[in-house]
């Protein structure tokens, strides 16, 4: 009994295969991303691949600028009892390290209360959903036509107490104009709007 191989190499079958892939390759990343909370839900799952699901974060920012898209800036540790954590920029597909950041902490504590992991409690995808109401107010309370995101960050205290911990978004007005920044709790809670 023979078998037949047939090969895949000339066939149309394999590329469609390699041209598909390609686009689901260049679909998920974080450079090209809406402003909403499935398209900062991709952002966060980009951030948890290069510094795992434990990492934990000071500062984390997703900024948008016009002609390069998404930017996220971060410092980031995997190892807070260390002390040392490392400012990284995602741009246009690119981590960069900008520098090494020593921490220093008050003694009989330890470093990662000061710090905030992306879990439950705090994550993008909360932080992409709020871009997307205040996105809503501003248009409906400001008659402002397609305003733009121009920053949304997670505020988080340095003394660590997470009932103090805020979501901001800013955003303006696609062809300039007075910038709106918008403040919540954790939970998602409407504190004030800044302009």
């Amino acid at each position: 009994m023979k078998y037949k191989i047939s090969r895949l190499t000339n066939s149309p079958f394999l590329l469609v295969i390699l041209i598909a892939l390609t686009f689901m390759a260049c679909a998920g990343s974080s450079n090209d991303q809406p402003a909403t909370a499935e398209g900062f839900n991709a952002i966060e799952s980009e951030l948890k691949e290069k510094f795992g699901n434990d990492a934990y974060y000071t500062d984390l920012k997703v900024l948008y600028i016009k002609g390069i898209g998404n930017t996220i800036n971060t410092t980031v540790t995997e190892a807070p009892e260390s002390l040392k954590m490392g400012e990284w920029d995602l741009s246009q597909n690119n981590w960069t390290q900008r520098s090494e950041v020593t921490i220093e902490i008050p003694q009989d504590t330890k470093a990662a209360d000061f710090m905030f992991q992306l879990d439950d409690k705090i994550n993008l995808y909360k932080l992409g959903g709020l871009v997307e109401a205040s996105t809503s107010k501003l248009i409906t309370e400001k008659n402002i036509d397609n305003p733009i995101l121009s920053i949304a960050f997670i505020k988080f205290p340095k003394n660590g107490d997470m009932s103090k911990a805020q979501y901001a978004v800013k955003l303006e007005p696609e062809n300039g104009g007075t910038s709106f920044t918008f403040y919540y709790t954790i939970k998602g809670d409407f504190i004030e709007m800044d302009y």
